[in-house]
């Protein structure tokens, strides 16, 4: 059986497109070339990859393993190019780090550009993304080293612990509860809320709570940055949940006030997951080594 490079990225923009012509359009190729060798892969196989359908195309069971190969082969062969090339540029190789909206906000920063100070032949590729959908990418072999809330399906990666990351409702400076020690999420929850777009993880944790609680929270406004969220709760907009080190850096430009929740599910934390140490760069090891490094912690689990 032999698929070549050209048959794997081809196979991958069709699964992206949703379609053989949006597929073969992102690859550069006619129609009818593509539509042959997608032909010529299921005759390889014995099976086909692809249902066609009026609006497009799904995967078939055999689609979902050759997309799930496809994408270790092809970020595998990207990966060797962009490190021989990194040579001819000084570079002595990259990582491709996702991590969420949290750890890119408030933690990585500093860490990172440490880092890169003490190797300055690395180069770290870093993308915000959902705690959940940085999971999947590391399971997928999309990225190296990911950075996320324990509050997520960890299986099958392992798992460092890197900082204490709980959740605070925040509030006006001057609301009532703002001088409360600790506020239950059920004291609050038929107040209004400016909270994060959906598919944020932060998000659906607070939303997951208050469906236990037989609520639905009602969001006066939805934002994509913790920073934006901040500054309407200040003008009171609506209550918030934020990650506690967000609320202590807006708190004076802002005049919010954080205050603890709780509850063991506001108690998350930040860990850096691998999928597994012994196959990662030594680019990625020297960044894994230094990040642990910089929160005191040394050993993980799978």
């Amino acid at each position: 059986m032999r698929f070549d490079l050209t048959d794997l990225r081809l196979f991958l923009n069709i699964h992206e497109a949703g379609t053989i012509t949006g597929g073969a359009e992102a690859s550069h190729m006619t129609l009818a070339s593509a539509s042959e060798r997608v032909r010529g892969m299921e005759d390889t196989l014995g099976a086909p990859l692809l249902l066609r359908e009026r609006r497009g195309v799904r995967l078939t069971p055999a689609g979902h393993t050759l997309l799930h190969h496809a994408r270790l082969v092809v970020r595998q062969i990207d990966v060797m190019q962009g490190e021989l090339g990194d040579f001819g540029e000084g570079l002595r190789g990259h990582v491709r780090m996702q991590c969420n909206t949290s750890a890119m906000s408030e933690h990585l920063p500093g860490v990172l550009s440490g880092f890169l100070a003490a190797h300055p032949r690395i180069s770290v590729d870093l993308e915000e993304r959902g705690s959940t959908d940085v999971a999947d990418a590391l399971r997928h072999g999309v990225c190296e080293v990911g950075m996320l809330s324990d509050a997520v399906d960890l299986d099958g990666l392992e798992v460092f612990p890197f900082r204490s990351d709980p959740l605070v409702l925040l509030v006006p400076r001057d609301h009532v509860l703002a001088s409360h020690r600790s506020v239950n999420l059920a004291d609050v929850v038929q107040a209004p809320f400016v909270g994060l777009t959906e598919g944020s993880t932060l998000q659906e944790t607070v939303a997951q709570q208050a469906r236990r609680l037989g609520h639905r929270l009602d969001y006066r406004v939805r934002l994509r940055s913790l920073d934006s969220v901040c500054r309407l709760v200040g003008l009171g907009i609506g209550l918030g949940v934020v990650p506690r080190a967000v609320a202590l850096r807006c708190a004076r430009a802002m005049r919010v006030k954080g205050v603890p929740l709780s509850g063991t599910w506001a108690a998350r934390s930040l860990v850096l997951c691998v999928r597994r140490m012994d196959t990662l760069s030594p680019p990625a090891r020297q960044l894994v080594a230094h990040v642990l490094a910089s929160s005191g912690s040394g050993s993980g689990k799978a």
